[in-house]
């Protein structure tokens, strides 16, 4: 059977049609997964900006986050149940901060990193006796899990426009919430010179201890949102950490809107490279880049020379 030209013209925009919306599915991909890992890295970032601290139990606030809002969404509204959840994980962020990093005295930035990586086992340890091993995950804010939006031919979960938004919404709030507010002001001040900030009637360790409820709420809200396409259980948040790590140091320790850029950047590498590659190496991208990005820039794509250099606490 001989095949018309129309008919083969017709099988060549097929093919082209699929290919591009298959390319824009894999965009869409890292787009949400990107927008994640730059809200962890936000979380570092906060507390990075305040202390010169790296808190390594970063990705445990957003496993405890969408954990406790699961446990809660049986007994009240899921809008209430994530509010909850935030504001629980806020204060075992503060709790984290009072107990075991106010009473340090001019500690090494590796006592730091030992100490806040003994309290990312610590916290998922707890996670474990309180929830258990299971797989858990919150119900999907708009539709179901068979539920799809169509953007010009790519199909993706209303859940993925929620991350999205949300995303979004932090890194604006945000932004507004450090230029604008007496309390953004003195968290920025305390980055910049703890010393003149003090002077000036700031006191440092209610900042120090306000950076750790901020990052631990916004970890939280990140779970929370993230929890119906991940789902959650109690090994969850490392992962996440070590994303949200990689991310920090690509964009430059310390500056937020560079690893939203790195973020995007990070989560659409990994999405292309399932075209290329098992899906099993997508995590070796991360700690490749991490890696490259360690040797060869440490102050990160967009950073300076003094974002490459750890503060002293």
């Amino acid at each position: 059977m001989k095949i018309s030209a129309n008919q083969s013209n017709q099988c060549h925009q097929c093919s082209i049609s699929m290919t591009f919306e298959l390319f824009l599915q894999y965009v869409l991909s890292g787009i949400t997964s990107g927008s994640i890992y730059a809200i962890v890295a936000i979380g570092f970032n906060i507390i990075y900006n305040t202390t010169g601290i790296i808190n390594f139990a970063q990705g445990e606030f957003v496993m405890i986050g969408a954990m406790t809002a699961i446990s809660l969404s049986p007994f009240m509204p899921l809008g209430a149940a994530i509010v909850c959840a935030v504001a629980i994980t806020s204060i075992v962020g503060a709790l984290v901060e009072i107990a075991f990093i106010r009473w340090l005295k001019s500690p090494s930035v590796l006592r730091m990193i030992i100490i806040t990586i003994g309290l990312s086992i610590l916290l998922r340890e707890a996670a474990l006796h309180i929830w258990d091993e299971k797989v858990r995950s919150l119900c999907y804010f708009t539709g179901s899990e068979t539920s799809s939006v169509a953007i010009f031919g790519a199909h993706i979960s209303p859940q993925v426009l929620w991350v999205l938004g949300v995303s979004a919404a932090i890194v604006a709030l945000l932004a507004l919430f450090f230029k604008y507010t007496l309390l953004g002001r003195s968290m920025r001040a305390c980055s910049a010179n703890r010393t003149a900030a003090m002077l000036c009637g700031i006191n440092s360790k209610n900042m120090i201890t306000f950076s750790f409820m901020l990052s631990a709420a916004i970890g939280a809200l990140a779970g929370c949102v993230i929890s119906p396409l991940t789902q959650t259980h109690y090994e969850s948040g490392t992962p996440l950490a070590i994303k949200g790590f990689t991310v920090a140091i690509l964009g430059g320790i310390g500056n937020s809107m560079a690893a939203v850029a790195a973020g995007l950047m990070l989560g659409l590498i990994e999405a292309l490279s399932i075209s290329l590659l098992p899906v099993a190496y997508k995590d070796v991208i991360a700690i490749s880049a991490l890696l490259a990005i360690l040797f060869f820039k440490p102050a990160g794509i967009f950073g300076n020379k003094e974002a490459g250099t750890l503060k002293e606490f």
